[in-house]
């Protein structure tokens, strides 16, 4: 069954779904570079890890995390005093995955592309991890993909900052402090990205939203997503809602 969104589907945003979202987004772009840009420069998948305390009901992106409700007391039974749910600290690892465009022969670092998650849009250290790396890569000599497709948290900061469902950061090492911001909405398609290298070489264009109506096909998402039963998360405006169900109604 084909994507049918004709840009970001907003029911792969989900939760429980994104991190394997995440995961073939990472392939397909790595993939698709690599033809591109081969044989002078090579793509390889890196990985953070880190340790986080996670003081929320539910760990982000997890589905073995369970609230258990107040026992009920029996009437006429002895007075007990009445326990009141709480959360433990939890510590969680997290592992994040990114992609990094290198020099073959010299292993110089050209470009690093980043698909956000969740940790990287809320509060917490996964995003101040990420707001450090970020700063680090800005004050150096190597290029930054930014690729937002979550509607859920705070987006990463860029002044102005243009309201959009989503966004993408292209930030060529020569020109900073300019950036180029491509913001979108839901029923916009997610636009050609431009991939720098090094000053005046011709970059390669990411095709984003065909490799993502792609992997949606591949990977058979509709398997696993359910329109009749609950809408996108996070919730979407009415105006949004009713174009969703216009669209489900079009392609289901």
């Amino acid at each position: 069954m084909h994507n049918p969104f004709p840009g970001m589907n907003p029911y792969l945003e989900y939760p429980l779904l994104w991190p394997d979202v995440h995961f073939e987004l990472i392939r397909g772009i790595r993939l698709a570079l690599m033809q591109a840009v081969a044989p002078r420069y090579y793509v390889t998948v890196e990985e953070r890890m880190y340790i986080t305390t996670v003081r929320s009901q539910t760990l982000v992106g997890r589905s073995d995390a369970a609230v258990i409700g107040t026992p009920k007391i029996k009437e006429n039974a002895p007075a007990y005093v009445v326990p009141v749910t709480v959360f433990v600290p939890v510590e969680d690892e997290v592992r994040e995955r990114f992609l990094e465009v290198r020099e073959q022969g010299t292993n110089r670092l050209i470009t690093v592309i980043e698909v956000l998650s969740p940790s990287h849009k809320l509060p917490g250290q996964g995003r101040t991890s990420y707001e450090a790396k970020r700063r680090t890569v800005f004050d150096s000599a190597t290029n930054l993909v930014e690729i937002d497709l979550l509607r859920i948290g705070e987006p990463l900061p860029v002044y102005p900052l243009p309201h959009s469902d989503y966004r993408i950061l292209v930030s060529r090492a020569w020109d900073r402090p300019h950036s180029l911001r491509y913001p979108f909405d839901l029923s916009e398609p997610i636009p050609l990205v431009p991939v720098p290298l090094q000053e005046d070489e011709d970059e390669p264009i990411l095709a984003l939203g065909t490799l993502l109506q792609q992997i949606y096909a591949d990977v058979r998402y509709d398997l696993r997503i359910d329109y009749t039963v609950a809408p996108p998360e996070p919730l979407l405006t009415d105006e949004k809602v009713n174009w969703v169900k216009q669209q489900l109604l079009a392609g289901l």
